[in-house]
């Protein structure tokens, strides 16, 4: 399938109720008709909740993939608009299995890098009035993946992503995926990971640690 942006969503933080405490969020994104324009640190418009654990140079923006769409739909019993996992591109044809850590990506006007997975948190439960959603995500493999911004620019509904290189060691998403969350015990299969150069460091600070605390 030739890619496409299916939409551009965006949204601001806000304070809501949750399991009887008040909790900042921006998971609720809202498509934008008219594109936006993506910076370094994301795309104006649009802000985290919780920039401990969301945000920065290497999460500058989040991509779900369209195809993950009617599993969830079937599987929640919900009519789901592009936006719903928070991620501020809904994209089709780049799935986790087709993208690789490191690729680089020109869409719209901006030139792109994949960085790493999603790991998906909590208040994907809120958005989707669901239970145990971080869990059920990572068994699914539809984590989605997060993008660091080489050139900025603005990318609209219906833009056409192309690839302009691959990293030359193939790592995609969807391994990272399995062994992180599947394979755990996994050393060559972390190795492989860590050697590639454009890995976010939170990512490599993760599975480096795995490492050192591996049994001898």
């Amino acid at each position: 399938m030739r890619p496409s942006i299916i939409s551009v969503n965006i949204g601001m933080p806000k304070v809501i109720r949750y399991a009887d405490r008040e909790v900042s969020t921006a998971i609720f994104k809202e498509r934008v008709d008219t594109g936006a324009l993506l910076t370094r640190t994301g795309f104006l418009g649009d802000k985290q909740g919780d920039l401990k654990n969301h945000g920065g140079l290497d999460k500058a923006a989040c991509v779900h993939a369209f195809e993950h769409y009617p599993y969830w739909q079937e599987e929640l019993k919900l009519k789901l608009a592009p936006g719903a996992f928070g991620e501020n591109l809904t994209i089709a044809g780049m799935p986790e299995e087709a993208v690789c850590i490191g690729d680089l990506y020109q869409i719209g006007e901006a030139v792109v890098q994949v960085s790493q997975p999603r790991q998906p948190c909590y208040k994907i439960n809120i958005r989707l009035d669901a239970q145990n959603m971080p869990a059920r995500i990572e068994e699914h493999g539809s984590t989605g993946y997060y993008l660091r911004v080489i050139e900025e620019g603005k990318i609209m509904n219906s833009d056409v992503p192309a690839l302009l290189k691959r990293d030359p060691l193939g790592v995609s998403v969807a391994y990272v995926n399995r062994i992180t969350h599947h394979e755990k015990d996994n050393t060559q299969g972390i190795e492989r990971i860590l050697s590639v150069e454009a890995l976010s460091d939170s990512w490599r600070d993760r599975l480096a640690a795995r490492l050192k605390d591996r049994p001898l």
